[in-house]
């Protein structure tokens, strides 16, 4: 069974905070909430259009397949089964910096990660952290709900 590094519901706050800056690129801002996590996320809006106010559960994988295997880094169409069979949008990136914000209790970590240049941001609780690592190649995976 596939074991997941981060799981939970998101809903968007806002696209493009800081301005429009690519034609079929958005930049969603969104709270999870059962973690109460920040998030920014490059989204290509020309194939999962995404709007102020609706929801969608984001998981981050280490692997798509089903049985935990790890990933080999090698794209096979075999008609198997995978994780992303349950999403609808998909992306496979690099964790590239994990960093602290914040004054003594109040520290929030934050994961950024690249998928082939859109960018994401993930803030808010540091036990989250533990489970991630520098250089670490990550899937993200969305469905709206």
């Amino acid at each position: 069974m596939v074991e997941t590094l981060f799981e939970d519901i998101f809903k968007v706050d806002a696209l493009d905070p800081d301005g429009k800056k690519f034609d079929k690129v958005s930049r969603v801002d969104a709270r999870s909430e059962q973690f109460d996590m920040h998030l920014l996320l490059d989204v290509n809006t020309e194939i999962y259009p995404i709007h102020v106010g609706e929801k969608f559960m984001m998981v981050l994988a280490s692997t798509l397949n089903l049985d935990g295997t790890p990933d080999t880094g090698y794209y096979t169409q075999g008609g198997r089964k995978t994780l992303a069979d349950k999403f609808e949008y998909v992306m496979h990136g690099k964790l590239y910096k994990i960093s602290e914000d914040g004054p003594g209790p109040r520290v929030k970590a934050e994961l950024y990660v690249s998928f082939s240049g859109l960018l994401m941001m993930l803030k808010g609780d540091p036990s989250i952290a533990t489970k991630f690592e520098l250089d670490q190649r990550l899937f993200l995976l969305i469905r709206k709900v």
